[in-house]
């Protein structure tokens, strides 16, 4: 059999069975027996038995665990409640305090949970009836959660990272230093997008919140408040940047720092910890097994002779890389409209792998690049997944006003990522340090 017929019929059935709401683990879990009965009869269930072995053995996973029980743990105890507090007291009285508030709150929630979903969920259902009350402008709030959600999966620690990570040879730890600059760009260029908003039209943000602020005293306990979770930042990306741990070290710090940040604000307890533990197991459990399926996937696609079928077709094209990375970038930015992003990185990292290789485009970037793409495609009108959660959020919020929020943003990540292409640096610096 051709091996292009066997690539378009794989990705055939496995969109088809995702269509019917089958869930991702056993989606691939059905496509992964029927191909191995396919191609090597039941022989070959004992290369199936082995992949999923060494695949659930493998060390690096223990880091996606250990990320999920931090976020578990910061969010069950309450702790990330202080950042809230401390924040809107340290945003001051200003001009449009809030906008501003949203961005640095849900940049600051997204590392901490690495979940843009959650993140757009919560901030719908609690700060944005707060910015309606107060006369500000619908389309510019949602926009900003929207934006700052996003941010999740670039700011480390990711759990996307760790995924693509597991299943491409880049390392780890320089993946997730690479997002730092780029997340910290596309924060800017939201408050820059509001900061323009808000002086060409003033009628978008009230004359000057009042509502925030406080004393300098005030201020002051509220930047002590903060100062445990920079316990948790040093942990996840001290250690890694100083070359002291490496990324699954530096997850088991992490845990420990939620723990101690816990305590610090009198959160902790035992059965916190239980209900933390056991959710982040669920989750964790999900997240491998679905790994494990999609490296057997590959596997099978490598058997086929697809994956070599592709290179060399696209060898034989003499494509220019700047096409390439074209296409590359604009086949995620279309399917993450429609489909969920782990779902997507299954099925796409073992055909792209060997082409960064083929076309030496550096993997940090790359992969850098096609994780800020696949989060532009979640919250890109009329299908992206994040729309639909502020939507559930915020039911009264007509679509049309949701879409019209979501297109600027999404220009400020396109716009990103030309800078990013044109400056290469901005995603390499830091990981070349480590």
């Amino acid at each position: 059999m051709e091996w292009y017929f066997s690539l378009g019929l794989a990705i055939a059935v496995l969109m088809g069975l995702f269509a019917l709401g089958i869930p991702v683990f056993a989606a691939f879990l059905t496509i992964n027996v029927l191909g191995t009965l396919w191609l090597m009869g039941t022989a070959g269930f004992g290369m199936f038995a082995n992949s999923i072995y060494d695949s659930m053995t493998s060390e690096t996973l223990t880091t996606i665990a250990l990320f999920v029980l931090m976020g578990e743990l910061l969010f069950r105890s309450g702790s990330i409640d202080f950042i809230f507090d401390s924040l809107d007291t340290l945003m001051g009285r200003m001009k449009g305090r809030l906008y501003f508030f949203v961005v640095a709150l849900s940049t600051l929630f997204g590392a901490l949970s690495g979940s843009a979903l959650a993140v757009t969920a919560m901030l719908s259902r609690s700060a944005l009836p707060t910015m309606q009350q107060r006369g500000y402008d619908d389309r510019l709030s949602i926009g900003l959660i929207l934006g700052g959600a996003s941010l999740a999966p670039i700011i480390p620690p990711s759990l996307l990272v760790i995924i693509i990570g597991s299943m491409v040879d880049v390392s780890i730890a320089r993946l997730l230093i690479a997002g730092i600059l780029p997340g910290i760009l596309l924060a800017a260029l939201f408050i820059l997008y509001v900061k323009v908003r808000i002086t060409l039209d003033p009628s978008r943000a009230p004359a000057i919140d009042e509502s925030g602020g406080g004393s300098a005293q005030e201020k002051r306990r509220a930047l002590i408040n903060m100062l445990p979770f920079s316990i948790i930042i040093f942990a996840v990306l001290g250690l890694i940047l100083l070359g002291i741990a490496t990324p699954s070290e530096s997850a088991a710090t992490g845990v420990l720092g939620a723990l101690l940040v816990a305590a610090y604000y009198r959160k902790f307890s035992f059965k916190m910890a239980g209900e933390a533990v056991m959710s982040s197991l669920k989750v964790s459990t999900m997240i491998i097994v679905i790994l494990a399926c999609s490296k057997l996937f590959s596997q099978l696609l490598s058997f086929t002779g697809a994956t070599s079928g592709l290179v060399n077709s696209v060898t034989g094209m003499e494509l220019d890389p700047v096409w390439m990375l074209l296409i590359l970038m604009l086949i995620p930015l279309i399917a993450c409209m429609f489909i969920d992003q782990i779902a997507f990185m299954m099925v796409v990292i073992p055909i792209y792998a060997p082409l960064v290789k083929l076309y030496e485009f550096d993997p940090v970037w790359f992969w850098t690049l096609f994780l800020i793409n696949i989060s532009v495609g979640s919250l890109t009108p009329p299908f992206g997944y994040n729309l639909f959660a502020v939507k559930g959020a915020a039911p009264q919020m007509p679509m049309q006003t949701i879409y019209a929020a979501a297109w600027p943003i999404v220009i400020c990540f396109l716009f990103a990522m030309l800078m990013l292409y044109w400056a290469p640096w901005l995603t390499t610096f830091l990981p070349s340090l480590i």
